[in-house]
Order: C-alpha cells, then sequence, then structure tokens
C-alpha cells in the first residue's frame, strides 16, 4: 500500500495537522497527527479510500493528535462504520485519550476496541 500523506500547514508553513495512512505489520494505520479539524474534511475521505481499499485491518492512531472536533470524530465514525459495512476490523490506538475520552463523552466509548498492539 502506498502511503498517503496529507497535511495542513500555519502561516509559517509548519506542519499544524495531518492524515497520514501507512502499512504497518498487515494493517492500514490511519495516523492522526496535530490538530484533527474540518480543514481536513476533504482529505480525510482519501485516507478513509486508502486506508480500506486493500482490506486489511485497519489502526486508527491518535498517539500524535493533540486535539480533535466533531468533524474530526464524525471521520473517525465513518471510517469505523465504512470498515463494518466491509468486514474489515478497526482499533483505536489513542494512549493519552484525546480521541477515546471524546467517544466517551458522546455515549461511543465501546464502539471501536483499543489496539492491543
Amino acid at each position: 500500500m502506498a502511503e498517503l500523506t496529507v497535511t495542513g500547514t500555519d502561516a509559517f508553513d509548519e506542519v499544524v495537522h495531518a492524515i497520514r495512512v501507512e502499512q504497518h505489520d498487515g494493517r492500514a494505520v490511519v495516523r492522526l497527527v496535530g490538530e484533527i479539524d474540518a480543514s481536513l474534511r476533504d482529505e480525510a475521505s482519501a485516507s478513509m479510500g486508502m486506508a480500506l481499499m486493500s482490506g486489511v485491518p485497519v489502526v486508527v492512531d491518535a498517539t500524535d493528535a493533540t486535539f480533535i472536533d466533531s468533524s474530526g470524530v464524525a471521520f473517525v465514525l465513518q471510517l469505523h462504520l465504512a470498515a463494518t459495512e466491509a468486514q474489515v476490523p478497526l482499533t483505536l490506538r489513542d494512549p493519552r485519550g484525546v480521541l477515546r475520552d471524546v467517544l466517551e463523552i458522546i455515549g461511543l466509548s465501546g464502539a471501536i476496541p483499543d489496539d492491543d498492539a
């Protein structure tokens, strides 16, 4: 699987947020970096397709996410629904709880299982 990186930059061209799809250990890893917000909406669709097209298990890795707004949560939930429909396992790696805390607040903490790796 090719790697797809979608980034946003600030006025000084420093990367402030990104969605990266990478292949690791036979899984598609969707890395959320920095602020995951509405500015990445169009790019999120491309990363969703990239992550699911190979049919391998998907890990949403929020280790490097610093903030996630409702658009970012919607992206993750849409990815979860698409993976479920395609019968592709999807797990969440979120050691700092940035995304898991939001899922808990909205009553969906059990929707995506934790990644054991």
